[in-house]
């Protein structure tokens, strides 16, 4: 909850921040853009009054009140709502605001003086309720300041257009802030409970409940995410599943040779008559047992070294000498079981993996088929090169495997015939680390009935190194 309160404020502040910036430039950057147009509209027009006016005295020598009354007269309305004509004392000649009250007064102002100095100026202001412009302009004869002209005008019209456009704005930003609120408020609730749900999923995962998925719908990247983790926790359930499974057929084959062994034990040490014959069996028979607990450690110690990445680096090795010397090994079981053991090797089969590898994928596949072929059966391997594969052919003329076992044998513990299994020593381990090494060094391991009729064919591919090193 802490982080989902601590998701949704940063994304709403975010947001606020967004709207606020967005907002201020709304209500700023127009009424000045607005405001500014109106300056330097009012200073045209300002300019131009003062210039006719100014005009229309630039005839006279010297400034009267009379001649200034004669020459205004004729000077077309100029739309400002004051004018003033002074001399170059400043004492007012002519206005048009006051009129003769205003005569033989003063005019003490700024822009006046600066006009009767030579210089135009214009000054103009907002005070929120109208425009106020000021301007004045030296009246001159022959290069000679004869006095001044200054013009007053108080504009509450264009004022009211602009608080009446600055309202608009105040609204519309009011009604944008309102709504993009409202759809913020509404994305961050949607994506704040989508991200809620993953992290309640990855929790549920977390504590074990390997079941469990994220229901995110959509197609966009929370959506995506959510599929890879369910993805993941899907890879996560069939690897705890044959977690647990293994342990329970690991712990279920090695208490078996145990209770074996304790149960001879515990006959020897119970019967006090028990001839040296009998105990000499019972002492082989826990021999037996103790070897098969030792091919059971073995295995699921060359299965954890797969599982772990351990294995030692691969590198270009002879197929033909693995085999023969497999072969070798092997003679004494056959001849044991009276069955025929047989091969042929093309000398220029040489794979990448280590010598320990092939032996592994030999050893138990020619070994597999002696043990099933029975009596008088045979054991084939035919080792080839095939189209930049080089492939491991095994072959025997035993009980075969049914259809419905075919998928299953290279899984860890799985036999065909669990209790035909036990009494020819297997461990349900050995087709297991086949198909593992074989996956691990980039070939691939199938079984197919034989073509021939009764038995089994098991095939292995793998790349062949060509004489460069690579793989082809």
């Amino acid at each position: 909850m802490p982080g989902k309160i601590s998701l949704q404020f940063k994304f709403g502040l975010s947001y606020i921040l967004v709207i606020l910036a967005v907002l201020l430039l709304l209500n700023t950057y127009p009424l000045l853009v607005s405001q500014n147009l109106v300056f330097r509209t009012k200073q045209t027009a300002m300019v131009g009054s003062v210039k006719i006016a100014e005009a229309a005295l630039s005839g006279l020598a010297d400034l009267t009140e009379d001649n200034v009354a004669q020459a205004m007269s004729a000077v077309e309305e100029t739309g400002v709502s004051r004018v003033l004509v002074t001399d170059t004392a400043g004492r007012i000649l002519y206005d048009t605001r006051e009129g003769d009250n205003a005569r033989g007064l003063y005019a003490f102002y700024t822009e006046i003086a600066q006009a009767l100095r030579g210089n135009d100026t214009f000054y103009c202001r907002y005070d929120g309720e109208a425009f106020l412009s000021r301007g004045a302009s030296p009246v001159v004869y022959h290069n000679q300041i004869v006095g001044a002209v200054y013009a007053y005008e108080y504009d509450t019209v264009q004022a009211e257009l602009l608080r009446s456009f600055q309202t608009n704005i105040m609204r519309i930003s009011l009604l944008v802030a309102l709504f993009v609120l409202f759809l913020s408020a509404l994305l961050s609730r949607m994506f704040t409970r989508r991200i809620s749900d993953l992290l309640q999923a990855i929790r549920q995962v977390r504590e074990g409940a390997y079941s469990h998925r994220a229901k995110v719908t959509g197609s966009d990247e929370i959506a995506q995410l959510a599929a890879e983790f369910n993805s993941l926790t899907d890879r996560l359930q069939r690897t705890e599943s044959a977690r647990r499974q293994f342990v329970s057929d690991a712990s279920h084959e090695l208490k078996t040779p145990l209770a074996g062994i304790r149960l001879l034990t515990d006959s020897i040490l119970q019967t006090d008559d028990m001839n040296a014959e009998t105990t000499r069996e019972f002492v082989a028979d826990i021999g037996e047992e103790a070897q098969r607990l030792t091919r059971i450690t073995e295995d699921l110690l060359r299965l954890t070294r797969l599982d772990s990445g351990a294995a030692a680096e691969p590198a270009p090795v002879a197929v033909a000498p693995v085999l023969r010397r497999v072969v070798r090994m092997l003679a004494v079981v056959a001849r044991e079981q009276e069955t025929t053991l047989s091969y042929e090797a093309d000398e220029s089969a040489v794979v990448l993996a280590t010598e320990d590898d092939l032996h592994q994928i030999l050893y138990n596949l020619m070994e597999n088929g002696i043990k099933y072929s029975g009596h008088m059966g045979f054991v084939h391997t035919a080792l080839t090169v095939e189209g930049g594969d080089v492939v491991i052919q095994v072959e025997d003329n035993g009980v075969g495997i049914s259809d419905e076992d075919m998928p299953h044998i290279f899984e860890r513990f799985y036999r065909v015939d669990k209790a035909r299994s036990r009494e020819v020593g297997g461990t349900g381990l050995g087709l297991s680390i086949v198909s593992d090494t074989v996956c691990r060094r980039g070939g691939t391991v199938s079984v197919a009935h034989r073509p021939a009729g009764q038995g089994t064919l098991f095939t292995v591919r793998l790349p062949q190194v060509t004489e460069e090193g690579g793989s082809t």
